[in-house]
């Protein structure tokens, strides 16, 4: 039982590091963007693609830990957008386009062509989503800094007041 309260308690001194991260919510909604958009097509590339997540985060100005959950968010919402990332890979790539390679026999090569479709239709989706999850974070994390700071302003003059009464 103890060590799983120490446990709860790292994550939540964890947590608290990343809300009250150096260089502001931006960062950290950029880095958790990131991650997001790394995902949707990591799977194809067979976890290839989760190396370009450490360029990504120092280019665009993302924080890592914050990549990394985003990362992990991403798996866990991947298996419902995996149709989604198929149709639009299948609407980007060229309809006559086929994979024919000798050595292969003909199963392998409409999974290289489906792999093919969902890590172009990824990258699309993985983009938007990202996109869409930055705002709602970035916004979410100013409002608690904002908060935060008020409360501790009040918590000041609390302070103070109290000194002159005694």
């Amino acid at each position: 039982m103890h060590r799983l309260q120490l446990l709860r308690r790292w994550l939540k001194y964890k947590y608290m590091l990343l809300l009250r991260a150096k260089g502001g919510a931006s960062m950290v909604a950029m880095g958790f963007a990131v991650g997001v958009a790394v995902e949707m097509f990591t799977l194809p590339t067979l976890g290839f693609a989760f190396v370009l997540i450490f360029p990504l985060c120092y280019m665009l100005r993302g924080n890592l830990p914050a990549a990394l959950i985003g990362f992990v968010v991403g798996k866990v919402i991947y298996i419902p957008m995996m149709y989604p990332n198929s149709k639009v890979g299948g609407w980007i790539l060229p309809k006559h386009l086929s994979i024919h390679l000798s050595i292969f026999p003909e199963w392998m090569n409409h999974l290289l062509l489906t792999n093919l479709k969902l890590i172009v239709g990824g990258m699309v989706d993985g983009a938007i989503l990202g996109m869409l999850c930055y705002f709602p974070i970035r916004y979410s994390l100013e409002a608690y800094k904002a908060k935060r700071k008020d409360r501790k302003k009040q918590s000041r003059l609390r302070m103070e007041a109290k000194a002159l009464i005694e």
